[in-house]
């Protein structure tokens, strides 16, 4: 009695195949007890929508195939300590009342998603209500038809304790969605030719962005109505359009932007609504704007970043700002140091008239370096009147810094 208890106990491994005495994961899921493990082996698998609540481990051989044929959901999970790796996922349905995904997760907890490979699907991951999911090294390939047609790569919903990691997603509506989502990672992901933005989180405190590449992006990334958000060595890169950003920050508070890169980006930092930023130790390089500052902006700090190539350095919409600028290096400042500390001399303005021109009147870019525009800087600098006054840098850096 012993023993046959003792060999009860020990999980099982289910081997799924065509050739196999169980050729559906239908019937092994039905099979499966908690603890076991099912190897699924290559091959097509036309199996409609699937469901797991028990505690399994999924493991595709040699990478498989899941179709969802253009109608289904192809995988829902409810349940914890669940593990899916090394399958494809492809073709899931469509659908304008329902959020179909490759894979969606609901009320589920301790769930690993990983080394999948995921294309042609309206959402590729959906999780909601989900407490403790790994979403690690999985490559995520969408059709951009348009917003309404296309979902995001990667969604999470009221969820919490997530990793988001080494995943390559492009191609969807947003590359990586967060909202009301709390104590999470992203991390070492690329986000590339999404539509809409390459990260949008909203009502998303206390969470961790870090080491992630967003590029080309239809607008770049957004981050709204959040508290407590560390942005750590990101690179935002090639977010051209007229309301493209490498980040646009609304309404957002208590947070850390640091040892980021913005290259070529519209405008590489949009702030609106927000306070009490750190923004240090970033470089803006070769940006439309590097920074637009709204006037609803107060007690944010930049310091320690490097400007340089930006066809505008700071942009505003208000006569006053609350925000402090100090020891940054800017490539147009033009002061000099006589006590040879590395600190200028002179302040430096990064606002200049012509910018102020431009947020009045878009149309007159069409200007930008006409020898008009340098006269009219230059005449601002001489006699300061509708730069902002108290928007200026009273110690920049001489010599770009090494971030």
């Amino acid at each position: 009695m012993l023993l046959a208890i003792c060999v009860a106990c020990f999980p099982n491994t289910i081997i799924v195949g065509s050739t196999r005495p169980v050729n559906s994961l239908k019937k092994a899921f039905e099979l499966a007890k908690d603890k076991d493990s099912i190897l699924l082996m290559p091959g097509i698998y036309k199996e409609g929508p699937l469901v797991i609540t028990k505690s399994i481990i999924l493991i595709g051989q040699n990478n498989p195939i899941l179709d969802g044929e253009n109608k289904y959901e192809i995988l829902l999970i409810s349940g914890k300590n669940i593990t899916i790796k090394g399958i494809q996922f492809r073709n899931s349905g469509y659908s304008s009342m329902n959020d179909y995904a490759s894979i969606k997760l609901i009320d589920a907890s301790n769930i690993t998603l990983e080394n999948n490979t995921i294309t042609g699907a309206y959402f590729a991951i959906h999780i909601s209500n989900t407490s403790y999911a790994i979403v690690r090294n999985n490559t995520i390939i969408g059709n951009p038809r348009s917003e309404q047609l296309t979902g995001n790569a990667i969604h999470l919903w009221k969820s919490n304790h997530a990793l988001i990691e080494n995943n390559h997603v492009q191609g969807h509506r947003d590359g990586i969605y967060f909202e009301f989502v709390s104590l999470s990672t992203i991390r070492n992901n690329l986000s590339e030719k999404n539509i809409r933005y390459g990260l949008h989180f909203m009502f998303s405190n206390d969470n961790d962005y870090l080491n992630n590449i967003f590029r080309d992006n239809g607008a770049g990334v957004a981050v709204m109505y959040s508290k407590k958000v560390m942005m750590r060595d990101n690179h935002f890169e090639q977010n051209w359009g007229p309301s493209s950003y490498g980040i646009l920050l609304k309404d957002i508070s208590d947070s850390h932007i640091e040892h980021n890169t913005f290259l070529r980006n519209s405008t590489g930092l949009h702030l609106e609504g927000t306070s009490r930023i750190e923004i240090d130790k970033n470089i803006f390089k070769e940006n439309g704007w590097a920074i637009k500052v709204q006037a609803s902006c107060e007690d944010n700090n930049f310091y320690n970043n490097n400007f340089s190539g930006n066809s505008f350095d700071v942009g505003t919409n208000g006569s006053i700002s609350l925000n402090k600028f100090y020891n940054n290096y800017w490539d147009k400042y033009e002061g000099y140091d006589i006590n040879k500390d590395g600190i200028g001399d002179v302040s430096y303005h990064p606002v200049s008239m012509y910018s102020m021109i431009v947020e009045e009147n878009p149309n007159a870019l069409m200007l930008l370096r006409s020898f008009t525009v340098q006269l009219l800087d230059k005449a601002e600098k001489a006699i300061p009147g509708l730069t902002p006054e108290t928007l200026v840098d009273n110690k920049p850096m001489m010599k770009s810094q090494k971030l």
